[in-house]
């Protein structure tokens, strides 16, 4: 067994999905509009078959988002190296996203980096 895909809602659909196009080099489907319920969606996959599901339908929910909070936590990717998680963080940074944690090396052993991305939302880059 294994997970099929994780999906996302959104407020900017195309903005997020050039924020993982650009950074994690997601290649997009074209996309998808229901219009009787205006839900509108991309499937992103990234290197290994790994897909995310990017959403947006107009009347959501849009909550404040905690970083310490119950449900799910964040998004981690995996570049293969230290020099790429250091890399990679560095761009973000320099792009104007908040690195909250590293790059360091965790109690557990892990090389990471978890930087406050897309609407708030967590990425950790891992090695």
């Amino acid at each position: 067994m294994f997970i099929d895909h994780i999906a996302m809602y959104v407020n900017d659909l195309e903005a997020a999905r050039d924020f993982f196009v650009r950074y994690f080099n997601a290649k997009s489907n074209d996309g998808y509009h229901n219009k009787t319920t205006n839900f509108r969606s991309y499937f992103l996959t990234f290197d290994n078959g790994t897909r995310l599901e990017l959403m947006n339908k107009s009347e959501m929910a849009d909550c404040e988002k905690q970083h310490n909070r119950t449900g799910y936590s964040h998004i981690a990717f995996s570049t293969g190296s230290a020099e790429e998680v250091d890399r990679l963080t560095e761009i973000l940074k320099n792009d104007g996203y908040t690195v909250i944690s590293g790059p360091r090396t965790t109690g557990d052993g892990y090389y990471e980096s978890c930087v406050v991305a897309i609407e708030n939302n967590i990425i950790e880059i891992t090695v």
